[in-house]
């Protein structure tokens, strides 16, 4: 997190910090989200962000996993973090920051900042939505649930600013063949005749019944799986992030810290290799419809599955989200909105007192209905 401008010029940014003092005045520059530059919020200083498409490393989850083990492998860097007590997230603050406020779930934090050892991240999606454009997408969202109480809309909409988060992903590489054995099964028709009853009367028809030949197969398929995503995080419920995709992954650039300034990031709370066990999972499901559509006939039946993995890599990257916790009445509700797309989801509040009138309406219209239907008849 980056603390307000000031006129105190600070040290260059060094490797892990996201802090960039203007030359002009001395205050952090701050990058400006969908213009490709830094600017300076005190004396307008503004200095440009080159995007590099190239460059981005694909590394060796084995090497991954001895540096995460404490093996200096050259991929882990250093960050200062402060951990929520309330909801468990691990966000990178400044230094000279000891008390702020969670901003997944708006608890309050005073930090006593520690130093968090994780993989360096190799790329990330800059923000195109600035906070004013991803308030207006939250509000739009609020103001289409008719059910949530108009307080908690009023309360959003006049509230704090919105926080904007790098959220940790894991996008994972792989080179798969599998062999496999199953059943083909060949749908054919038998011509039966059925009892059936007909005007009261009891008679029969002849009816064609489906039937299956099973044959035994056996083969093999190959797929390359290409930026498989996984959330590196724990902060957020996993139904919010997926709501938020789909993410344009074509577009990542190769890590800048520059892209940081004047955001937030979070610390990954997902190892690599736990990550790599859900995009198995995810690799695996996909393998099964290749195996089906290999087997061919009219159904299947996968009865073995050996899948070699042969080269296997992964990226560590970051991903923009705008976000807003607000308590209210004691709960927290949270809201997030892709810093790319403006695709939105959160907490749906629900108003006791709304839910009752409508359900007043509807009664007293029912009501009305069945006297209109009784008077006419």
């Amino acid at each position: 997190m980056k603390t307000a401008p000031n006129a105190n010029r600070r040290p260059a940014a060094t490797a892990g910090d996201h802090r960039f003092p203007c030359p002009t005045c001395g205050s952090d520059l701050r990058y400006s989200p969908g213009a490709d530059k830094l600017a300076c919020d005190h004396c307008g200083h503004e200095e440009a962000v080159v995007e590099r498409r190239e460059g981005i490393r694909e590394l060796d989850l084995r090497d991954a996993v001895e540096a995460e083990a404490g093996r200096d492998t050259g991929l882990v860097e250093e960050t200062r973090v402060a951990r929520c007590e309330s909801c468990g997230a691990e966000v990178e603050f400044d230094a000279d920051l000891h008390a702020t406020e969670c901003p997944f779930c708006a608890s309050p934090i005073v930090t006593d900042t520690g130093v968090n050892r994780h993989l360096k991240p190799q790329a990330q999606l800059p923000f195109l939505l600035s906070e004013t454009d991803a308030r207006d997408r939250m509000n739009r969202w609020l103001g289409r649930l008719w059910f949530a109480p108009n307080n908690l809309r009023k309360y959003a909409r006049a509230g704090r600013r919105m926080n904007g988060i790098y959220v940790p992903y894991w996008t994972y590489d792989a080179q798969t063949r599998t062999r496999y054995t199953g059943q083909r099964g060949t749908v054919y028709y038998e011509t039966h005749r059925v009892p059936v009853t007909v005007n009261g009367k009891r008679t029969t028809q002849v009816q064609q019944v489906a039937k299956v030949r099973w044959s035994p197969v056996r083969g093999q398929v190959a797929r390359d799986f290409d930026d498989v995503l996984v959330l590196g995080s724990t902060s957020l419920p996993k139904n919010y992030t997926d709501a938020l995709a789909p993410w344009d992954l074509s577009a990542l650039s190769a890590y800048e810290p520059k892209y940081l300034a004047g955001f937030r990031a979070e610390a990954y709370g997902v190892p690599v290799r736990d990550g790599y066990d859900e995009a198995r999972g995810i690799m695996d499901g996909v393998i099964a419809q290749d195996i089906r559509r290999d087997i061919g006939g009219d159904q299947q039946r996968i009865g073995s599955v050996d899948t070699e993995v042969g080269r296997l890599t992964f990226k560590h990257i970051l991903l923009p989200v705008w976000m807003a916790a607000y308590k209210y009445r004691g709960r927290t509700y949270r809201f997030v909105v892709n810093g790319r797309t403006g695709a939105v989801e959160g907490e749906r509040p629900w108003s006791g007192v709304k839910i009752a009138i409508a359900v007043l309406l509807a009664l007293l219209a029912a009501g009305a209905l069945a006297w209109l239907q009784t008077s006419q008849g």
